[in-house]
């Protein structure tokens, strides 16, 4: 199905082709893309990459938490921290981490999803309460000062607090992308494949 070979399901179960969920409720999936990747930029202008990366994440109604440089079994890759707001409810997020593998002609994605429960909010107003709210909302890292539209950048989702809050879908995803990464195995012949140049138009 993708040309991830391997990778470490410990604690997953498989719930159909290339999707898994573990019993905290994240879910993990792999996919291939036989086309071009939509990246909006090469990843070797990783400033614009990350600023268009926001800004299109923004203006869907997301955020961005951050987009880091990095491989998956030595072949360059993107990270993302993406929140969205959950479907169907007027309160809650969902948070997905993801690597995509970018070539001239398609890309890999590896996937981890959790979705906030009937409680929301906690880490948010417990963060706040501690840093005040002041400090709390900043300028997005990635937009030179200011926002793009959708949900707010603040402290709360920094990793610095995900172990005061380990059972918040935020941490689990992160947690799980982090262990899951420097598992991942691709088909030699993906590997090989021409390195994504940047979008054609």
């Amino acid at each position: 199905m993708t040309p991830i070979t391997g990778l470490d399901l410990t604690g997953f179960t498989e719930r159909e082709p290339g999707v898994w969920t573990d019993t905290a409720g994240v879910v993990l999936s792999v996919h291939f893309f036989p086309l071009r990747p939509d990246l909006p930029a090469p990843l070797h202008e990783f400033d614009r990459l990350r600023t268009a990366l926001a800004a299109g994440v923004g203006a869907a109604g997301g955020g961005l938490i951050e987009a880091v440089p990095g491989t998956l079994h030595d072949v360059p890759a993107v990270r993302q921290l993406v929140k969205v707001p959950r479907p169907g409810g007027p309160h809650g997020q969902v948070f997905l981490g993801s690597w995509t593998v970018p070539k001239a002609g398609c890309s890999t994605v590896l996937k981890v999803q959790a979705a906030e429960g009937a409680l929301t909010g906690m880490r948010e107003a417990t963060v706040m309460a501690q840093v005040g709210p002041e400090a709390y909302f900043r300028p997005h890292p990635y937009s030179a000062g200011g926002q793009f539209g959708g949900l707010p950048c603040h402290v709360g989702d920094d990793e610095q607090w995900d172990a005061q809050f380990p059972d918040h879908p935020l941490t689990l995803v992160r947690a799980a992308l982090n262990r899951i990464t420097p598992t991942v195995t691709l088909h030699e012949h993906f590997r090989q494949l021409p390195p994504f140049a940047g979008p054609s138009f």
